[in-house]
């Protein structure tokens, strides 16, 4: 299967003039982010949003109330739409359970118990001004929204960007789609313009003022960094973006920090109206579908045509692709990574904010890709955990020992909880959305990834329950071996309640001597029994032995004395 994030099919020119208009761009970034504890600080609790909660003014995000825990009137029908099309279990993952009031009839207090997501949202930044290649004139999107998405329990973090523009040439926007949502240049051309990423990016106020910029083409900023931290530099514009949240690799001070989770380039979802998407050629399509950029004007494939032959069937979902319907002549294009809708601009259904395609875009296949990309992100965390567990490991410090059982037995009650919380196959009845997350969960090989940590975290947990009965074992040996050489002494000092020493008479001080005279030595032979307890347990099997002879018994008895006989 071809690599949808393959580098190497970007176009080495600008792209075409001229070719399809799209009247109505939107773009969503996805980009997951596992959040890491700060050096030094508390134990992180299950809502790290309480950080960005106590710090107020001084924090840009605010948590988002939404349409089902705010004012009825911003409730409408779409996002009615939106509740119905999930199963009643992933209702509650999304909008939580009974949040309208509480079992007494009482207002609802706020309770972080009421829903396991909580959104926080920043409304500083009215749009984003980019250059795609250097020498284009700039184009400017504007910013629909910028949302962190906290999830309960599980510690990950997803930046979620919505931008759009109406009047797009298909090449601008294909080219939008392939070099905006990068976290970090991949690399530099000889002239030392940053690869595959968009040549400016700026973020502006709603005055027109920039508040960030992008320093993609700053080489040895990224350079010194991968050098020291041994870990990429997150680019400046996104860096700023994510504040107060900073990477966990970088010298800036902050409690909630962040490491890169997947691959730098970020989930994408996007809807694109043209005049005529018939129009559209295969090739358009294909990049489309795979989010490579345009292509030349020769209008080649950005593939061997024999990595493309079952395309249709592997990418494309063509339920709505007739010349009839509520909208005809509509497009689904997923690889998992990206999920892409393509449409008749004169649909008023398929245009429709409320009750059609771009209504669904935003809210139902919004959430549907959500989910599955939050279930990956949250299965890499796991695995990443057991990896830092293993490194920290050092089996000859028994703190270290102890650690290690207490973060993989906190690994494995997490991710239980993850199970019956968040993983599910079926989030929709619904034709449409179901058929859509089968195909960008298949993409994404949930499945198997599920399987694979699920085994290994199992494995982590049988090896610690192994371990535990092989010391209890080796305990209950130990004791067994102590209690059957001391029952040698109780049996014959106690038999038939005969004291050798009639001391019972005796003074006070001369009886407490003997008391702790015998105490002393009692102890002694019991530690010292404990200590060779583990050779005394093969001298007892070896007494056990009908077939070793005398003198091979009396060796094993030898070996309880003799240096280095382990």
């Amino acid at each position: 299967m071809p690599n949808p994030h393959a580098d190497s099919s970007a176009p080495s020119a600008a792209p075409s003039a001229g070719g399809p208009i799209v009247r109505h761009f939107r773009q969503a970034l996805l980009w997951p982010l596992r959040l890491v504890q700060a050096p030094g600080a508390a134990a992180a609790h299950h809502g790290p949003w309480h950080v960005l909660r106590d710090m107020g003014e001084a924090s840009p995000w605010r948590e988002e109330v939404d349409e089902y825990t705010g004012d009825s009137s911003r409730f409408h029908e779409r996002h009615y739409n939106e509740f119905v099309s999930f199963l009643p279990y992933v209702q509650r993952f999304l909008y939580g359970e009974g949040r309208s009031k509480t079992r007494n009839g009482s207002p609802p207090s706020g309770n972080d118990g009421d829903s396991p997501m909580r959104v926080f949202r920043r409304h500083d930044i009215a749009a984003v001004r980019l250059v795609t290649q250097p020498g284009e004139a700039p184009v400017t999107l504007e910013v629909v929204h910028c949302d962190l998405y906290f999830f309960f329990d599980i510690d990950v973090v997803l930046l979620n960007l919505e931008v759009g523009a109406d009047h797009l040439g298909l090449a601008r926007a294909q080219e939008i789609l392939y070099r905006f949502g990068r976290a970090y240049p991949s690399g530099w051309e000889s002239d030392g313009a940053a690869l595959h990423c968009m040549a400016s990016v700026e973020w502006l106020g709603a005055d027109g003022r920039v508040l960030a910029a992008s320093d993609a083409q700053q080489r040895e900023l990224f350079l010194s960094h991968v050098a020291q931290h041994r870990a990429p530099r997150i680019a400046a514009h996104w860096a700023w973006l994510l504040q107060p949240l900073v990477s966990d690799h970088s010298d800036d001070p902050g409690v909630l920090r962040y490491r890169q989770i997947e691959y730098y380039r970020m989930p994408v979802m996007a809807y694109l109206s043209l005049d005529d998407p018939r129009r559209l050629t295969r090739e358009d399509f294909v990049r489309l579908a795979l989010v490579t950029g345009a292509g030349k004007a020769d209008a080649q494939l950005p593939y061997a045509e024999q990595h493309l032959a079952d395309f249709e069937h592997k990418y494309c979902y063509d339920r709505f692709w007739v010349d009839a319907g509520a909208a005809p002549n509509t497009r689904y294009l997923c690889n998992g990574h990206a999920l892409v809708v393509v449409g008749d601009a004169h649909s008023a259904f398929f245009c429709c904010r409320d009750r059609g395609v771009l209504a669904q875009f935003r809210h139902q296949h919004f959430l549907l890709f959500l989910i599955a990309h939050f279930q990956k992100a949250s299965l890499l965390m796991f695995s990443d955990q057991l990896v830092e567990a293993l490194k920290k490991l050092d089996i000859r410090s028994t703190p270290s020992v102890k650690q290690f059982k207490r973060a993989i037995r906190a690994s494995f009650e997490r991710f239980l909880r993850f199970t019956h919380r968040y993983w599910f196959h079926e989030i929709s009845e619904q034709a449409q959305v179901r058929a859509l997350s089968h195909l960008c969960t298949a993409h994404l090989g949930l499945d198997p990834l599920y399987d694979e940590v699920k085994a290994r975290i199992a494995d982590m947990n049988s090896y610690l329950d192994a371990d535990s009965l092989r010391r209890q074992a080796s305990t209950v040996v130990r004791l067994t071996v102590v209690t059957l050489f001391g029952l040698i002494g109780t049996i014959t000092t106690g038999f038939l309640g005969m004291n050798l020493l009639a001391e019972a008479e005796a003074p006070l001080w001369r009886r407490a001597l003997l008391f702790g005279l015998v105490f002393m030595l009692t102890t002694w032979l019991t530690i010292y029994t404990m200590v060779k307890s583990q050779r005394l347990s093969d001298f007892i099997d070896a007494l056990s032995n009908d077939r070793l002879s005398l003198r091979g018994k009396l060796a094993t008895l030898a070996r309880v004395w003799r240096p280095g006989a382990d």
